[in-house]
């Protein structure tokens, strides 16, 4: 069975971090230039709208410097709603049992969580203990799903992207690019202004 991959906000540049078959791909943009026969794209609000697909339909998301913009509350149509809240439940709504969702965002207390002014979620090293098992603290929000998680850590956005990737160099060239990563990262450690979110859905 081919694998379907999620990529929110994906802008002119969708990314398919765990190779899928099909990619898809969601953002405020009217139009967008396929690239490929394999890419699907659909212009939603993610904000105030729903994800428009059927639950358990994708087996991966990914969110690339995407879930910073989405703000915690906002008052519509004289109701407080909590869009970020919303947005992880629906993450885990489209994601199949077991289903992968990778997110890179500017994290607190580096100066790219600030910097943008659209960045209206800063997120922080625990920000995951509301989403993901044994605590899931957002259910008193209205959050209904349920995440392990996988990974939760500081990491250079450009090293890690590259780690997907290095994965189809020869092993020895994979080995000595990893090292010369973990080397530089030691060595400045403020290069590190991601976090990087890797959880799977428990259903």
């Amino acid at each position: 069975m081919k694998k379907k991959h999620l990529d929110l906000g994906c802008g002119f540049n969708p990314r398919n971090p765990y190779n899928a078959d099909e990619l898809y791909g969601i953002d405020l943009h009217e139009q967008h230039k396929s690239i490929s026969d394999n890419f699907t794209y659909s212009s939603v609000n993610l904000i105030l709208e729903k994800i428009p697909f059927e639950d358990n339909y994708f087996d991966s998301i990914s969110a690339y410097d995407f879930i910073e913009h989405i703000p915690r509350l906002i008052n519509y149509e004289n109701k407080i709603i909590f869009p970020f809240i919303e947005l992880m439940n629906e993450i885990y709504r489209v994601l199949k049992p077991n289903g992968n969702f990778y997110a890179l965002t500017p994290a607190y207390p580096m100066e790219s969580a600030f910097v943008d002014p659209t960045h209206v979620n800063i997120i922080t090293k625990k920000t995951h203990n509301y989403f993901t098992t044994p605590h899931n603290t957002a259910r008193m929000y209205g959050f209904h799903g349920n995440f392990l998680k996988l990974r939760s850590e500081m990491v250079h956005f450009s090293f890690e992207i590259s780690k997907k990737i290095s994965t189809r160099l020869p092993v020895i060239g994979s080995l000595r690019n990893n090292l010369t990563q973990k080397i530089i990262l030691e060595l400045y450690p403020r290069w590190k202004q991601h976090l990087l979110w890797e959880f799977k859905s428990i259903k």
